[in-house]
C-alpha cells in the first residue's frame, strides 16, 4: 500500500517537470503527507492543470464521505470492476507529484522500521491515481483521490507486499487522456523498475501525520533495535 509520501520540491520545479501552472499554497515542502489531508494532483479535463484534492475517495454515489477513509488506495488487479473506482478509472484519471514514499518494514517484536524510498536521483516521479467530485448536502463539491497500487517489485518486497502504481514519464499523457480506453491504460499499472529506487531506514517519529519536517528523510545510519 501507500499510506505516506514526501513533495518537497520548490513549485517551480513541480510546474516544470508536470508542465502544469503551480498553486503555490499546496506546494510547501512535505515530509509526511498522509490520508485525508489535501494534496496536489495533475488531472486533464479541458487542459492539464494541478487541483486540490482531499486523499481518500469518496465516489459520486457516496452516501458519507467518511468511506475516503476506506479508499486511499485502489488495486489496480480490481480497478475495473469495483463500483468505487470503475467510473474514475474510465474518465478522471490523475497523477500525484511525490518524490518519495515511505514503507513500513515489521521486525517481530520490535517496533517496525519506516523506510523512505526514493529515485537514485533524487527527482520527482508520479503516482497513477483516480479523481473525484462528490456533492455535499449543501451543494458544494468535494473533490478526492486514491492512489494505485500494484505488486512490488524486489525493492519494495522486502518490507510490503503492495507498492503504489508509478508511471514512466513518457506514460503519463497516455494516463492522463480521459478519451484513452480503460483497456489501454490498464497495462501502465506494473511494477515499477527496482534499479531506479533506493531506501534507507527513517525515524520513527514519521509514525505520527503531526510530524513534518525534513528530518523525516534523514538516513539513519544504526536504527534502533
Amino acid at each position: 500500500m501507500c499510506g505516506r509520501y514526501t513533495l518537497h520540491h520548490t513549485p517551480e520545479e513541480v510546474a516544470e517537470r508536470f508542465e502544469v501552472e503551480a498553486i503555490n499554497e499546496l506546494l510547501s515542502p512535505r515530509y509526511n503527507i498522509a490520508p485525508s489531508q489535501l494534496v496536489p494532483v495533475i488531472r486533464q479535463i479541458n487542459a492539464k492543470e494541478m487541483a486540490a484534492c482531499k486523499w481518500g475517495l469518496v465516489p459520486y454515489w457516496a452516501k458519507d464521505p467518511a468511506i475516503g477513509n476506506n479508499l486511499i488506495n485502489a488495486k489496480a488487479e480490481t480497478l475495473a470492476e469495483k463500483p468505487s473506482f470503475k467510473h474514475a478509472l474510465a474518465k478522471r484519471r490523475c497523477l500525484i507529484p511525490v518524490d518519495g514514499f515511505y514503507e513500513w518494514q515489521k521486525r517481530g517484536k520490535a517496533p517496525s522500521q519506516p523506510i523512505y524510498v526514493r529515485r537514485r536521483d533524487g527527482g520527482l516521479f508520479a503516482f497513477a491515481g483516480l479523481w473525484e467530485e462528490w456533492r455535499t448536502p449543501d451543494g458544494s463539491y468535494l473533490q478526492s483521490c486514491t492512489i494505485i497500487t500494484v505488486e512490488p517489485n524486489a525493492l519494495i518486497a522486502q518490507f510490503h507486499h503492495r507498492m503504489a502504481a508509478i508511471l514512466r514519464p513518457e506514460e503519463e499523457a497516455l494516463w492522463l487522456n480521459p478519451q484513452q480506453k480503460v483497456a489501454d491504460v490498464l497495462p501502465l499499472l506494473r511494477p515499477y523498475e527496482a534499479d531506479d529506487l533506493e531506501a534507507f531506514p527513517v525515524s520513527r517519529a514519521v509514525n505520527s501525520p503531526s510530524f513534518d519536517d525534513a528530518s523525516c528523510i534523514a538516513p539513519l545510519t544504526n536504527p534502533a533495535a
